[in-house]
């Protein structure tokens, strides 16, 4: 007799203020929403998931495709389809954050541009079909727990290399109690190569978003701070500051 699954957390949310919290079943935050700006970004680590912004063409942006593992709450799916205009495909695991992401976050209907995938995200992605498509990849997979990656192998990040076109990049969100940074660190370094590899310094909150690149670059100077002008003046993120903390690892 085959293994049952186990259960999928219950999906609730809580409102403080005008801030909408996702939360899996328990007290842990697993994403949020502006109430009165649904089509923003409202946590620090979140805007920083928008980094892969500094490496290509802001005139290339909208013919570009995006996609994340793990929707939390729609925010980067939702910006990056309705702010930014790309192709973006979301994969999420649990149909109860879909339809709480459609009925409490927002989230548009799938269209000829939004494609929500339900899926287990380590198996999706090792679909020949998405090989080599992806400009932005943004993998925010943890469980009801929030306590670690639910994936986080050198195989996994080597797949995640692999869906991505040759100015593609990826960026992951490390934060988790039980999780060591330092050695995720190394497992993505391993899979793109240590030159490939940008990290912000945390959060107050803990969150460090990691940047890897399919193919190394590493642009001027002053081209990052132009670019950053661009992305905060036309999109509103605050990518200025992100320059202070955001360094090649190699």
């Amino acid at each position: 007799m085959a293994a049952r699954k186990p259960a999928l957390p219950e999906v609730n949310f809580s409102d403080w203020g005008d801030i909408r919290y996702l939360h899996l079943g328990t007290e842990w935050v697993q994403g949020s929403m502006k109430i009165d700006a649904p089509f923003e970004i409202e946590l620090e680590y979140v805007q920083r998931m928008m980094a892969w912004l500094l490496f290509v063409e802001p005139s290339s942006v909208m013919s570009r495709h995006a996609m994340q593992l793990g929707l939390g709450a729609a925010t980067l799916t939702k910006f990056s389809r309705k702010q930014l205009r790309m192709r973006t495909t979301a994969v999420e695991l649990n149909p109860q954050v879909v339809a709480a992401c459609r009925g409490w976050f927002k989230l548009p209907a799938d269209d000829a541009k939004l494609s929500v995938v339900l899926a287990d995200a380590g198996a999706e992605i090792q679909k020949p079909k998405w090989h080599g498509t992806v400009d932005a990849l943004q993998v925010d997979l943890y469980d009801h727990e929030a306590a670690a990656p639910v994936l986080d192998s050198e195989s996994f990040y080597a797949d995640c290399r692999a869906l991505l076109t040759e100015d593609g990049a990826m960026t992951v969100n490390l934060f988790g109690r039980s999780s060591s940074y330092e050695r995720s660190l190394e497992k993505i370094a391993a899979a793109f190569g240590a030159d490939a590899v940008w990290a912000f310094k945390p959060t107050r909150e803990g969150n460090t978003v990691v940047l890897a690149q399919r193919t190394p670059l590493r642009p001027a100077r002053g081209v990052l701070a132009e670019r950053a002008q661009t992305i905060q003046t036309r999109w509103g993120l605050p990518a200025p500051k992100w320059l202070r903390v955001f360094k090649a690892m190699s």
